[in-house]
C-alpha cells in the first residue's frame, strides 16, 4: 500500500485534512510502539515476561493487591481470553492466586502473591532503569511532566 498524500507533501505522516486530533493520535501511537519495542527487547524480563509483569504491576498498584479478571482486562494490553489463560499459568507458577469473587460466583479475583510481588520488584527495578534510559534520553524533566499530564488527561477523558 502506498502512503497517502500529506498536507506538506511528505509521505508517512497523517493524511491531508486529518486534523490535529488524528495527527496527535498517530504521533502518540507511533511513539508508543517505537518505545515499547525497545523496552520489550531489553534484557530485563528473565522468567517473568512483559505480559506477566503488566499483570503483577497492575495488581501491585491496587491497595489490596486484588482485582477481578474483568477489571484487570481494562488495565492490561491483552484480550480477555488471553488474560484468563495467562492468569491460569501465573497461578500455576505461584505468582498470583485465583479466588472466587464473593460478589459474583461466576467471577474470579486475581491476588498478587508474595512470590509474584518479589518477581515484580526484581523485574521492575531493571524495567524502570530501562525506561529512564530510553524515555529520559529523549525528554527533559519538564517535557516528562507535561507528557504525564497530557496522558493522564487523555485517559481521564476516555473513562466510561
Amino acid at each position: 500500500m502506498s502512503p497517502s498524500p500529506q498536507a506538506d507533501g511528505r509521505a508517512g505522516s497523517a493524511p491531508v485534512g486529518a486534523g490535529p486530533a488524528v495527527e496527535a493520535w498517530e504521533a502518540l501511537l507511533r511513539s508508543q510502539v517505537a518505545v515499547w519495542r525497545l523496552l520489550q527487547a531489553d534484557d530485563v524480563w528473565g522468567s517473568v515476561g512483559v505480559h506477566e509483569y503488566d499483570v503483577l504491576h497492575t495488581l501491585h498498584r491496587r491497595a489490596d493487591g486484588r482485582a477481578r479478571i474483568r477489571d484487570l482486562h481494562r488495565e492490561v494490553l491483552l484480550s480477555q481470553p488471553s488474560l484468563s489463560r495467562l492468569v491460569e499459568r501465573m497461578a500455576e507458577d505461584g505468582l498470583v492466586a485465583r479466588d472466587a469473587d464473593p460478589d459474583d460466583r461466576r467471577g474470579t479475583v486475581v491476588v498478587l502473591t508474595e512470590d509474584g510481588d518479589r518477581a515484580r520488584r526484581r523485574v521492575g527495578a531493571r524495567h524502570a532503569e530501562s525506561i529512564r534510559r530510553v524515555v529520559g534520553a529523549s525528554l527533559d524533566e519538564r517535557e516528562l511532566r507535561a507528557l504525564r499530564l497530557l496522558c493522564d488527561k487523555l485517559r481521564a477523558g476516555t473513562a466510561g
